[in-house]
């Protein structure tokens, strides 16, 4: 037996047991006759205590020692003279009787501490060393929890988990396929799965009303922090439901989590429109745990020849409490912050409405103090705040004013991580038109259910029919989305045809759902969650690697075991791929 305890478990309940541990050289620390040594394992630290006066050959043993070198100890517990209450071993200490080294280690090529020395790109390479930090293992451990938790409370409610085929067929329509060529079918490939979509909805007409899979998910797409090739999800779908038999079964289920995993009570969802986050965050995805709304100031603006004001479709405001004494050089910053490439605006108006409620802003030449009262008044802004303005095209301006609106969140301290605001974002477009191909794509995906007052409008105005599709929201990250699907094979034609699928095309790609309709498909809908954001929401991370135990570089790379590589000639002659020749 290599160990009868665990580093993270022994108390001072525990003085004078005998013991026997096994882990890594945390740390070695030399004071005179006595040697100190952190021996960690995945539970915990334990302090180990070695003295020269009492056993000279495991003295001179214990300081040959390394870091990260693997260890079994045996000894006594005792009482620790200065205590470290900030782990739950602080209290005591082992002192030990037998020492045997089980692995030496090369040093390693960054400190595996909570703060460590070691870089991005260093630590994915060493992955497997940086897992043994302990804030790399909470987070894996948070994930764990959180998937116990997802089945246990999906079990509760007669969802069955089901695994569908990960070799499937392309479906162009959406991200990019990862592609993998079939051996015993030259010519022939299939594709990884952005998602089980077209499985779910077939167990449904199997009559397996109530399906869920924690899944693993592949899109060919550039990445950020948020974004993975491959990826996992808690995908879900039910039958014979609406749309608000899934919001309430899965806020029920986010509310859970949140309770059983942090403690927290999630008080009932937010609900909004896709209009309404639109129009007052410049986001599909609004982060609300600040106000701060959108205030249009078009009207308000007209008749004064202020050609940028005049010559603008939209002219939008935000009111920033207690900022009118932000100096030039924080306005200054502001205004760089939003003529930013990745923004693109051309400035930034501002009005200071100052303690002494006088108005002072950017384009006084062209506009009265008068004006600018009434700019203020429609903000509902008070003495001490300070009005950030900017025009142009609706769609544009919007995001401009969005990305302003949070960088303001972020400054004035209001985005805290300690905080959870949830909600719904409902009724979105059903499709949007791509002006250069002359065509619509579905916003969420090609079966996706229109609002049932909307169907006629397929016809005449499709750009406005809206969706029974919704997304979950926390803190301005999506963290889920889904809809009601259409079940109707008629439907479903209908909605090929408005997407420009010609009756072959469907039939090529889609005919197996089709003609699975037709054999009683009841109502249903459902939803995914990205199990990556929802565990970095949770540990407060502003990446989704550190939730994943070996992600990808923003690359795609795995430096770690550097993939994709290239594969030998003969493979790809098997495949009947040609491989070019190389310089």
């Amino acid at each position: 037996m290599y160990r009868n305890r665990t580093c993270g478990e022994l108390t001072i309940a525990d003085v004078n047991k005998q013991v026997t541990l096994a882990g890594w050289v945390a740390r070695v620390r030399k004071m005179g006759g006595m040697t100190f040594v952190d021996l960690r394992d995945r539970y915990g630290i334990t302090q180990l205590s070695f003295n020269q006066e009492v056993n000279h050959d495991l003295f001179e043993q214990v300081n040959k020692l390394g870091r990260e070198w693997v260890v079994q100890v045996i000894g006594t517990v005792a009482e620790r003279s200065s205590k470290n209450m900030n782990i739950p071993t602080g209290e005591i200490e082992i002192i030990v009787s037998e020492l045997t080294v089980l692995n030496a280690s090369k040093t390693p090529p960054f400190t595996i501490e909570t703060e460590t020395d070691g870089g991005d790109d260093i630590r994915m390479k060493y992955r497997y060393l940086d897992l043994r930090r302990d804030a790399v293992r909470k987070n894996l451990e948070l994930r764990h929890k959180m998937a116990f938790e997802t089945r246990r409370y999906l079990d509760e409610r007669g969802f069955l988990e089901v695994e569908t085929p990960v070799l499937i067929a392309s479906t162009p329509e959406g991200a990019r396929d990862f592609i993998v060529p079939s051996r015993m079918n030259p010519g022939e490939f299939y594709a990884l799965p952005q998602s089980p979509q077209l499985f779910k909805q077939l167990l449904m007409v199997s009559g397996f009303d109530r399906y869920f899979q924690i899944v693993k998910c592949f899109r060919d797409e550039d990445l950020r922090a948020d974004r993975q090739p491959e990826f996992t999800q808690i995908d879900c779908e039910m039958s014979f439901v609406d749309q608000e038999d899934v919001l309430n079964m899965f806020e029920g289920l986010t509310k859970h989590l949140f309770k059983a995993i942090k403690g927290v009570e999630i008080p009932d969802f937010e609900r909004m429109s896709y209009t309404d986050a639109m129009k007052l965050y410049g986001s599909d995805k609004p982060d609300t745990r600040f106000e701060m709304k959108f205030v249009e100031l078009k009207d308000l603006t007209e008749d004064r020849d202020f050609v940028v004001f005049d010559s603008a479709e939209y002219v939008g405001a935000i009111c920033a409490t207690g900022c009118a004494s932000y100096t030039r050089k924080q306005v200054d910053e502001l205004t760089d912050f939003v003529k930013r490439p990745q923004i693109g605006a051309k400035g930034l108006i501002y009005v200071r409405y100052s303690e002494d409620s006088s108005l002072k802003s950017s384009v006084d030449k062209f506009f009265s103090e008068d004006d600018l009262r009434k700019w203020a008044e429609r903000c509902n802004a008070k003495p001490g705040d300070l009005l950030l303005i900017l025009p142009g095209e609706t769609e544009k301006a919007q995001k401009q004013l969005c990305e302003l609106r949070l960088e303001m969140g972020a400054r004035l301290g209001l985005r805290d991580k300690n905080i959870y605001k949830c909600l719904w974002v409902t009724d979105f477009p059903l499709l949007e038109k791509d002006e250069e191909l002359n065509r619509f794509f579905a916003k969420h995906h090609p079966f996706t259910s229109p609002k049932a007052e909307d169907i006629d409008m397929l016809d005449t105005n499709p750009a406005a029919v809206r969706a029974s599709a919704y997304d979950m929201i926390i803190n301005g990250v999506e963290i889920g989305g889904g809809s009601i699907r259409i079940h109707n094979s008629e439907l479903q034609k209908k909605m090929f045809s408005v997407l420009g699928f010609s009756d072959e095309r469907a039939e090529e790609q889609f005919g197996f759902l089709m003609d699975a309709f037709q054999y009683g498909a009841p109502p249903h809908g459902g939803i995914a969650f990205g199990l990556d954001r929802f565990v970095s929401i949770f540990a407060g991370l502003d990446s989704i690697r550190d939730c994943i135990a070996f992600p990808k570089n923003n690359s795609g790379r795995d430096v770690m075991i550097d993939a994709p590589a290239k594969v030998e000639k003969e493979q790809l002659d098997e495949l009947g791929i040609s491989s070019k020749p190389t310089n």
